[in-house]
């Protein structure tokens, strides 16, 4: 049976949360990590109608995109309309992770998923995620080595893509001689000692490294262990926010935009020359239209989100370069119908859906009589 734990440990690994803007609010945020989960729904937002299908499915715990408690809450109470689902979730039982910009940059993220269905070849990030790191080195005794890695890991070390827990090891002599205040733990004090130790190597990211160094420190056996700590030179990323790419054959704005409408199953809006010819197109899903000067820097001629402000659109026109406009909920639904997938795969023994009943709350209206 699989925990509610085992589920946000692997969505940490597939949406690091370093790859989370810094004014978000993405992990595990709401239940308990030692409930058992046999059926997880995937959806954009938790809203009183996904809370109840999730509810009625038996689900046990709900990834959304959309961070369940975005601002703060001062009032759960099952008699208020904003809350009360909330309410019921907790009287379910069901836990909720969200990743929200941390899966918007990731590998498999929406934005890479919405390249995918455009055809657009050779996408790298806009801009790219480069959160420092270090290596932790420390020098143990044998005995010692579980338990310090176990305390480091448990800190947030060790974690490389996709893989936790890793470090590595080589054997050694260590020698110290403790001055007249100390208490060794092997040896006495003013003594030289020679020790078979262990040098043992890990990662960490800059976010954890005082809390990996504490928790070091904490299970190691040594009154003074040495420890180094060596900054690393992070390689050329594939995650991070945004993503630009070709058209392999270029086409014009309007035929983009009409593509876009038909991939993502919506009308769309277009500011730019339609006729304009378009080969790089710049992607940001839900409200990106921030992304813009970074996409006419890196050569963008069109440049896809959910939502664009007003005077956004008379910028991209005045650049020349096309702004196409497909809706928040269209940009990015189709990423929590990919996470489903992807959830599917890593937990074959678990049951997974996207969300059935979850709807864009901003539909179309047309006058029939206007042509």
């Amino acid at each position: 049976m699989r925990t509610v734990a085992e589920v946000a440990d692997w969505l940490e690994g597939f949406a690091p949360s370093s790859l989370a803007e810094d004014w978000d609010n993405v992990g595990l945020l709401w239940g308990d990590p030692t409930a058992e989960v046999e059926r997880v729904m995937t959806c954009l937002t938790v809203t009183a109608e996904s809370a109840d299908e999730a509810i009625r499915e038996g689900a046990g715990m709900i990834l959304s995109h959309h961070p369940i408690l975005f601002r703060e809450t001062k009032r759960i109470r099952a008699d208020l309309p904003g809350t009360a689902f909330l309410w019921r979730l907790a009287r379910a039982g069901l836990a909720v992770a969200s990743p929200h910009t941390a899966f918007d940059g990731a590998v498999d993220g929406i934005n890479a998923g919405l390249c995918r269905r455009l055809g657009l070849v050779d996408a790298v990030p806009i801009r790219r995620a480069a959160a420092p790191a270090f290596k932790v080195v420390v020098f143990t005794p044998e005995a010692d080595r579980d338990a310090v890695l176990a305390a480091a890991f448990a800190a947030g070390a060790g974690r490389i893509g996709d893989y936790s827990e890793c470090s590595f090891a080589v054997p050694g002599n260590g020698t110290f001689l403790g001055g007249e205040t100390t208490d060794p733990t092997v040896g006495a004090r003013g003594r030289r000692e020679t020790v078979a130790e262990l040098r043992v190597e890990t990662v960490c990211p800059g976010d954890r490294l005082a809390a990996v160094l504490a928790a070091i420190r904490a299970a190691h056996s040594y009154e003074e262990p040495a420890i180094d700590v060596h900054p690393v030179e992070p390689p050329p990323s594939d995650v991070g926010a945004g993503r630009i790419g070709r058209l392999e054959e270029a086409r014009s704005l309007g035929d983009l935009a009409r593509a876009v409408s038909r991939a993502l199953g919506t009308a769309v809006q277009a500011a730019g020359d339609l006729e304009m010819p378009v080969e790089r197109v710049a992607v940001a899903c839900g409200a990106g239209d921030d992304f813009l000067a970074d996409a006419v820097r890196m050569g963008a001629q069109a440049l896809l989100t959910g939502e664009a402000r007003f005077h956004r659109a008379l910028e991209a026109r005045a650049l020349g370069v096309g702004l196409i406009v497909a809706g928040h909920h269209a940009t990015e639904r189709p990423g929590v119908e990919d996470l489903a997938e992807h959830v599917a795969r890593a937990f074959p023994d678990l049951v997974v859906w996207p969300s059935r009943d979850e709807v864009d709350p901003l539909v179309p209206v047309h006058d029939p009589a206007r042509r």
